[in-house]
């Protein structure tokens, strides 16, 4: 392909870069090139991608036409490669901000986090019985149990009922890819008894939490939405986010749906069918933590897991009409979950408020230092109706905490987001590829065959340039 070769782009070294409110760094939109395939279309492409005389072509032209070789392959960078996305902490000296102390137990920052809260109605839940749907929020369950309005076994009865209603035609919105009732009304039953004494852990006890299948979770498998990866990798305990969930005393309620290897953000999986929008069972809940989302809009759980390297929590979150949040990378330990993207996927929540958010997060986080980093929200190349609601978010910080809004410069955004599709594809490619030699592509959906193809196509300078960016 020499002939063909694209000119790269000279990047400046960042020292030289004007990052002011008047630079005259051009931005440049985002072109994506990546239809929407299933079917027969999709196994034609598939088939294109792995033959040995049109794949090389094929990859070749993919990546002309999505930019991979004007702005990554043929690029010239002079910063060296960054390969764990961790950056020194800025003291900031805020008023008015509480820390949640990173030495305490999960069931401690629990407790400190509800401490941070307002103080929530202590109305009866009777006084809900007659109204419209309404999702239980965290609070809502820990003080129907204290009052002992409601117990956690009886709760868990009716999580597996709706559970079991939901799976069942019309509705087979497929929600769980593994639930065990026995399991679930065995935490309950544990949990019942620590209210009955008076002694609960915190007010995530007896709380359902669903964790998407990409987290280790005993009793279940951790299939990644696929049909053998379990095979080769058992799961033989919690991932460290689970297990410091169930020692604030949360009742996991199982594995959560989502797309075969996160490999796009439908969150359809061709395995264990797709995972419906509650709102309208005819539309997708988006993914790839498709499952976690849908079980939350539901209101089965107020709160679950997910892990996101480049959307997977925060799309289903959109469309699915619930909070979603990626962590900081480092702030939540990423031991027990599946290595397919390393330095970019972090286990995230999704909720249905912004407090069980927190709560979770507060239970789920790790060592954090002393400060938090300084943040620049960007929100300008987005939906009109968007962009509002972001700005007028941020004049109600400004008005409430005396802030101000500082004009910046972001240069080479769509280089960024090249940047991150090469290194998330390299990094689940790699993670793979012993699996791939042994098993081959025939137990995979056909769209995350096509992704997979994909991934395999990036190649180490593109790679090692990527981070450079990075």
């Amino acid at each position: 392909m020499g002939l063909l070769r694209a000119a790269g782009v000279v990047y400046k070294p960042v020292e030289q870069l004007d990052l002011g409110p008047d630079s005259n760094e051009i931005y440049v939109e985002a072109d994506i090139k990546a239809p929407r395939m299933g079917g027969l279309l999709a196994k034609i492409f598939a088939w294109i991608l792995e033959s040995r005389i049109f794949g090389a072509l094929a990859f070749y032209i993919l990546k002309r036409q999505n930019r991979v070789h004007k702005f990554i392959s043929n690029a010239t960078v002079e910063e060296p490669p960054m390969f764990v996305p961790l950056h020194p902490y800025v003291d900031l000296d805020e008023q008015e901000v509480i820390e949640i102390d990173s030495d305490a137990s999960p069931a401690e920052r629990v407790q400190q986090a509800m401490n941070c809260l307002p103080l929530t109605s202590e109305n009866s839940l009777d006084a809900f019985k007659f109204s419209c749907f309404r999702r239980w929020t965290i609070a809502d369950y820990s003080r129907a149990y204290r009052n002992g309005e409601i117990t956690p076994l009886k709760i868990a009865e009716r999580f597996i009922d709706a559970v079991h209603e939901s799976s069942s035609r019309p509705l087979s919105i497929a929600f769980f890819i593994n639930y065990d009732a026995e399991d679930i009304l065995r935490q309950a039953t544990e949990s019942t008894l620590r209210y009955e004494r008076g002694a609960p852990i915190s007010a995530l006890d007896g709380v359902p939490i669903a964790v998407k299948d990409e987290i280790d979770c005993s009793p279940y498998p951790t299939t990644g939405g696929t049909k053998w990866l379990h095979k080769v990798r058992p799961c033989t305990g919690d991932a460290c986010c689970v297990a410091r969930l169930r020692s604030c005393g949360a009742i996991l309620v199982g594995k959560t749906n989502m797309h075969e290897l996160g490999a796009t953000p439908s969150g359809i999986n061709p395995h264990y069918g797709p995972p419906r929008n509650p709102y309208d069972p005819s539309r997708i809940s988006g993914g790839s933590s498709s499952g976690s989302a849908a079980v939350v809009c539901a209101g089965l759980c107020p709160a679950a897991l997910g892990v996101d390297g480049g959307g997977s929590v925060r799309m289903p979150a959109s469309l699915s009409g619930v909070v979603g949040f990626k962590p900081t990378f480092g702030r939540i330990p990423h031991s027990g979950v599946l290595p397919l993207n390393w330095t970019v996927g972090m286990v995230g929540v999704l909720a249905g408020t912004l407090e069980d958010a927190f709560i979770v997060y507060a239970a789920i986080s790790g060592h954090l230092p002393s400060h938090e980093p300084t943040t620049l929200p960007w929100f300008n190349d987005c939906n009109e109706e968007i962009r509002l609601c972001c700005s007028n978010a941020v004049q109600l910080l400004c008005e409430r905490y005396n802030w101000k809004t500082v004009e910046v410069t972001i240069p080479e955004l769509e280089v960024m987001r090249l940047a991150h599709y090469v290194t998330i594809g390299s990094e689940c490619s790699t993670a793979l590829s012993s699996h791939l030699e042994n098993l081959g592509r025939s137990e995979f959906g056909w769209d995350a065959r096509v992704v997979v193809d994909i991934y395999g196509a990036f190649n180490s300078n593109e790679y090692i340039k990527a981070q450079k960016l990075r």
